[in-house]
């Protein structure tokens, strides 16, 4: 169940996070973990920058979240993703205990969350509450104008490579 209000205040705050990787040259995704209303755990993508798969913004922030709460366990937290989360996220936010997974925009390429498979539906022995959707177009735009200007950048380093030759 969405709490409209309150998850829109922290998905705007993921989405502060994605826009910092987006001018970090990363993907875009941001995510807070909150705990009685109050943030524990921030991250957001750094897989270029780290040479790492795993620093996903999701591993980021939940790893943040267990050094403020002195343990793996995050019961009684909401995640607030900008995006879907992937096989690995999904499975990282249904073993460290998180009642609720807020996204916005959905990943129909590796989206773990419903739109390729929903991870959370499984027999595990943990299901976090699954709200999706919010701020969806906000949090998808973020996405699509990185993508695209990604896009361009590689296009205009092309040419410029065949222009040498």
């Amino acid at each position: 169940m969405c709490d409209v209000s309150r998850d829109e205040f922290f998905m705007r705050e993921a989405l502060k996070l994605a826009k910092k990787a987006a001018d970090e040259g990363e993907a875009p995704v941001g995510c807070v973990i909150v705990l009685d209303g109050e943030i524990i755990g921030r991250g957001y993508n750094l897989r270029e920058q780290s040479g790492n798969p795993l620093t996903h913004a999701e591993i980021i922030a939940i790893n943040e979240a267990s050094s403020q709460v002195y343990g793996w366990r995050l019961c009684g937290a909401t995640a607030y993703v900008t995006l879907e989360p992937c096989p690995m996220c999904a499975g990282a936010l249904i073993n460290s205990r998180i009642d609720r997974v807020v996204f916005g925009a959905r990943d129909p390429k590796a989206g773990s969350c419903g739109s390729v498979i929903n991870l959370f539906e499984l027999p595990y022995n943990h299901k976090p509450e699954l709200c999706s959707g919010v701020l969806e177009a906000e949090c998808a735009d973020v996405l699509s104008h990185f993508f695209s200007g990604l896009r361009e950048r590689n296009k205009l380093r092309k040419k410029e490579k065949t222009d040498e030759v």
